[in-house]
């Protein structure tokens, strides 16, 4: 694994906000002048493509990268904030319901947070 993509996964370990490139990008340029926003993406997908973290794609919205520990994530339908919480875990339910194994879920819970709710 690279140096950037060492800094890269550290970065999205280490943070509680769900970053997109970009913001990745920004954040990383303040230690790594010479990164470009291109070296970023690239090594995101490869991390992504090695499973190294996860890619939360939501409609409208910039893809954000995230940890691989196992939670969930809330969606607010008016501004778009995300965070995180943890459900049960439904693997062995669906895999259940399914008769066969699966390798994964992505559980995006959509409402309007306190916020939204207010106005």
């Amino acid at each position: 694994m690279g140096r950037y993509a060492k800094l890269i996964l550290e970065l999205i370990n280490t943070s509680k906000a769900h970053m997109t490139a970009e913001q990745i990008f920004i954040e990383l340029k303040k230690t790594e002048p010479k990164i470009v926003l291109a070296t970023v993406y690239n090594n995101l997908n490869a991390l992504y493509q090695e499973g190294l973290l996860q890619k939360l794609s939501i409609e409208n919205s910039p893809d954000r990268y995230d940890t691989i520990r196992k939670h969930d994530h809330l969606i607010c339908r008016k501004c778009g904030a995300l965070s995180d919480i943890n459900f049960e875990d439904l693997t062995k339910k669906l895999e259940k319901q399914l008769g066969e194994g699966i390798l994964s879920y992505d559980l995006k819970v959509f409402y309007l947070c306190p916020k939204c709710r207010e106005k």
